[in-house]
């Protein structure tokens, strides 16, 4: 039997006003930069682990106001247990003062608060820690969970449960000369029996005497240093040179890392930094394996909590889904923050958490029970292993057609002055007006703000499209939340409707031509001339054979008219506007 910390709240921390997150055994941490996901994991380390981090940049600023006080709430859960009741083990290491019982579920918890405050008498931050006696409600009669009492006064620490943060600057090199670092205290715990010793040695000092005695230089170097004798008085051989260690006590001094690949072996100092990077997690699992393995010697329990950052650094695709794999399999209590698309799409959805930052920061998970398995599916399917990289999103655009997918994105530039990647904009295709609900769920869960431009090429998908919205259960409305072009039309057509045709003539001739410089512009009128006889049905038909092709070219030709955006875009970039407080650039 085991336990878990199912759910962390902060307050008055960094950029974390308030906010709770659930979590799970591996839990990972998605979101934009700056949305929170390192200061999440620093709360961690100030509730569980080493505080002389600790300073007054570590409170929360909001205008001119500065938090008084940081306020960390951990509940410590039992799994694996029918009962729902800490084993004897755990109920030693909380003890009975600390451990409280849920009346209504019947089952038993700890609620540990940490209140960080800034002491004027000591001029330093101090740091006390609680028993509540409930986990309190979110917000009960107008009361925060943390304006609830804080309890008895505690001071909780473990090597039971120990706290480990692995920060995303590592490289075993240093780890290796550093002998804080895990791979450092792994080193000077090294141990043989006093008959290995005394045989390694001896075997050190033979491998010693060869290595000088077969070599002309160290031969001739040891002799003349044996003039020092006539300097220090004594008849001792005076000198030894060891070109290997001499004691077992000084192994880990000078430690090299080889890597050997299919001809060569290389030490770590000719590998790049995602070798090393992995290298030094991995010697966090080597060290927690030891220790893990040292409690099972003493019969004694061992939960470990890990924070990392960003295990993907300097890591390809594949070798970042290994090195997941790799962390997860590591006992205890794992978070880790990420970037990666591919270790999002590795997680199981029910582990994933993403930070979204907007006026505060907030946290959206897929709660377990709440999608069908077929609704996970179609999620994992449809949104996460093909685009895995809208977990880091300000904002998503959903619609049904690969135009949009062309054009939008160079038309919000235009509009904007500046690209969809600097703006946190993601264009998601969803290949067809049914297929919209995995990805609005998808965006619901993860507190993404999201869109939908439609087209309505006849009333079904506006009636699907309108079903979707409904079943994704958005508090949101339909008006502010979808772009419907006109009755009839799709995205093509609704462009020669609002004028464009001749913009669509000429994008199409220009594409057409020859690449000769030499022949292009009279075959490029040749062709626009045979164009400029087709009627709007035939026109739609031509972009409809290759959207692809000619959908970026018709997007800049519209841009070069110097006409407005067709209106339906410029509503969605209004709408746009508003959630991502941007300014229009032109029009």
């Amino acid at each position: 039997m085991s336990i878990l910390i199912k759910t962390v709240r902060i307050a008055g921390f960094r950029g974390l006003k308030n906010i709770e997150v659930m979590l799970e055994q591996t839990t990972i941490l998605t979101g934009m930069n700056n949305t929170g996901k390192t200061s999440f994991l620093k709360a961690l380390q100030l509730a569980l682990g080493n505080r002389q981090f600790i300073s007054q940049d570590d409170f929360f600023i909001q205008g001119s106001s500065v938090s008084e006080k940081i306020i960390i709430d951990l509940l410590i859960v039992p799994i694996n247990n029918e009962s729902e009741k800490f084993s004897e083990n755990w109920r030693e290491i909380f003890t009975e003062d600390r451990i409280r019982i849920d009346t209504k579920k019947r089952s038993e918890f700890v609620s540990l608060r940490t209140i960080t405050t800034f002491d004027t008498t000591k001029n330093d931050y101090t740091t006390q820690q609680f028993i509540q006696p409930t986990w309190p409600e979110l917000k009960e009669n107008n009361v925060d969970w943390f304006n609830v009492e804080n309890g008895n006064k505690t001071s909780f620490y473990s090597d039971k449960l120990p706290f480990f943060y692995i920060n995303a600057q590592r490289d075993i090199l240093e780890d290796i000369n550093f002998k804080n670092s895990y791979l450092g205290k792994m080193l000077s715990r090294i141990e043989y029996s006093p008959k290995d010793t005394k045989d390694i040695e001896e075997q050190i000092q033979l491998l010693n005497e060869k290595a000088v005695n077969n070599n002309n230089i160290l031969s001739i170097l040891k002799t003349t240093l044996k003039e020092l004798n006539s300097a220090m008085n004594t008849e001792s051989e005076g000198i030894e040179i060891t070109p290997f260690i001499k004691r077992i006590r000084d192994l880990g001094k000078g430690l090299t890392i080889y890597y050997t690949d299919n001809q060569e072996s290389f030490s770590m100092e000719y590998h790049g930094m995602g070798t090393r990077s992995w290298s030094s997690l991995l010697t966090l699992k080597s060290f927690i394996a030891l220790l893990s393995k040292n409690a099972e010697k003493e019969k004694t329990i061992f939960f470990p909590i890990l924070a990392i950052e960003e295990p993907e650094a300097h890591l390809h695709p594949n070798a970042q889904k290994k090195l997941f794999g790799q962390i997860d399999a590591i006992p205890g209590q794992k978070i880790i923050s990420t970037h990666s698309p591919y270790i999002a799409a590795t997680a199981k959805l029910e582990q994933i958490r993403n930070f979204y930052k907007d006026d505060t920061v907030s946290c959206g998970m897929i709660e377990k029970g709440s999608l069908s398995e077929e609704n996970i599916r179609k999620i994992n399917r449809q949104v996460i292993n093909t685009r895995g990289e809208i977990f880091f999103s300000k904002l998503l655009v959903f619609f049904e057609g690969e135009t949009e997918e062309q054009a939008l994105p160079i038309f919000a530039q235009h509009y904007f002055g500046k690209t969809s990647v600097e703006m946190g904009l993601d264009f998601v295709g969803v290949s067809g007006y049914r297929n919209y609900l995995p990805f609005l769920r998808f965006a619901e869960a993860f507190n993404i703000p999201w869109l939908i431009f439609s087209d309505v090429d006849n009333e079904n998908i506006k009636k699907s499209v309108q079903t979707q919205f409904l079943e994704c259960k958005s508090k949101k409305n339909e008006t502010d939340s979808i772009v419907f072009l006109d009755d009839g039309n799709n995205f093509e057509k609704q462009l020669i409707i609002d004028g464009f045709g001749n913009e669509i003539k000429k994008a199409i001739a220009s594409f057409d031509v020859y690449a000769n410089e030499q022949h292009r512009a009279a075959k490029e009128q040749n062709r626009l001339t045979e164009i400029e006889s087709y009627d709007d049905n035939k026109l739609d038909e031509i972009i409809q054979s290759n959207k692809t092709k000619y959908s970026p070219v018709i997007a800049e030709q519209i841009i070069q008219s110097k006409k407005d955006l067709p209106p339906k875009v410029i509503e969605l970039f209004r709408k746009i506007s508003d959630i991502l407080k941007l300014k229009e650039t032109t029009l």
